[in-house]
């Protein structure tokens, strides 16, 4: 599970060395307490006929909303997708095949509970070099049906962040955990040209075992507010 989330200043260079074209990325703004239905960039490829594809880095509401839903809410939680059945749940199944995304993070947040107080405390779980990661995404377009065709304000891109059974080094924390994709699959998991299904599924979550594997936590105070203190490490 992925429930919080930060990111800072740093993904203005991932967006260059990403070569992200349009959108309206340079609105969003460095956060260090993103929740569910926050606007998140999101890196994905679009490709219309014949015309080369286009990397681009969108601002999305986080939480996938599909496009047959009647309004911009669902009955279910959406922010995570279960990579298990990804593929063939009505919610993502058309995401998994063709509207896949990379969500850069700098480290989530996952509160581990005690047995026997039910205290939760919370860690911040990031790579060890402090280097941005890349979770495996997926993305859908939700028109609003009260507004005309022509209404700029019709269209909401939506996104959610795949998740996996948690790596031993993390599952006495929560779990489940995010699947963190290594950089040279990034272009191969946001390709529109690649058919997504189940298998492609399981080749992410395999590929980011040893990127979840090496991920480091810090226990944190309470996430509460926003700023850079939030991820700050407690220390004893």
């Amino acid at each position: 599970m992925c429930g919080r989330f930060a990111l800072d200043s740093e993904t203005d260079e991932m967006i260059q060395e990403f070569v992200a074209e349009g959108g309206d990325f340079r609105d969003w703004r460095p956060s260090w307490n993103i929740a569910p239905t926050d606007p998140i960039p999101v890196f994905l490829e679009s490709k219309r006929g014949d015309e080369p594809s286009v990397r681009r880095l969108e601002l999305a509401r986080w939480s996938l909303v599909p496009s047959w839903s009647k309004e911009l809410k669902t009955k279910v939680p959406t922010f995570n997708a279960r990579a298990e059945t990804a593929a063939e749940k009505p919610m993502f199944k058309a995401s998994v095949a063709s509207r896949r995304a990379i969500i850069p993070a700098r480290g989530y947040y996952e509160w581990q509970t005690d047995p026997e107080t039910k205290k939760k405390t919370p860690f911040f779980i990031h790579s060890a070099d402090g280097e941005l990661l890349g979770f495996a995404g997926l993305y859908a377009w939700w028109a609003d049906p009260a507004l005309s065709r022509d209404d700029p304000e019709r269209w909401h891109l939506t996104a959610t962040i795949l998740t996996s059974d948690a790596v031993q080094t993390l599952s006495d924390i929560h779990d489940r955990n995010p699947v963190p994709l290594p950089r040279e699959l990034w272009e191969h998991w946001i390709d529109p040209t690649v058919v997504g299904d189940q298998a492609l599924v399981d080749e992410a979550v395999r590929a980011a075992l040893p990127v979840a594997d090496a991920l480091v936590f810090d226990r944190v105070g309470p996430v509460v507010g926003d700023g850079p203190e939030l991820i700050r490490p407690i220390v004893d």
